[in-house]
C-alpha cells in the first residue's frame, strides 16, 4: 500500500471514530452526516489517486459504504422530520 491507499483506510478509520463520538439521543445528525460524507468523499479520492489495485478496490468499497451509511443517515432524517 502506498501513501494514498493509507489515507484512504485512514479516512474510514477516522469516519467510524467520528460516528462513535457523535452518537447518542441529542447527537447532532446534520454534523454528522456532513463529517462523514466529507471524510468518505476524500476517502474515495484517495482510493483513486492511489496506484496500487488493491488499496484502490479497498479504499473505495469501503469508504462506498460508509458514504452509503451517512445517506441512509439523510434518509432517516427526513423521514423522522
Amino acid at each position: 500500500m502506498n501513501k494514498y491507499g493509507l489515507l484512504s483506510a485512514l479516512m474510514v478509520l477516522i469516519s467510524a471514530t467520528v460516528f462513535l463520538i457523535l452518537r447518542g439521543p441529542n447527537a447532532d445528525l446534520s454534523l454528522a452526516i456532513t463529517i462523514l460524507g466529507i471524510l468518505s468523499v476524500l476517502g474515495i479520492v484517495f482510493a483513486v489517486i492511489s496506484k496500487k489495485w488493491l488499496s484502490g478496490i479497498i479504499g473505495l468499497l469501503t469508504n462506498g459504504a460508509v458514504l452509503i451509511f451517512a445517506f441512509f443517515l439523510l434518509l432517516a432524517k427526513g423521514i423522522g422530520g
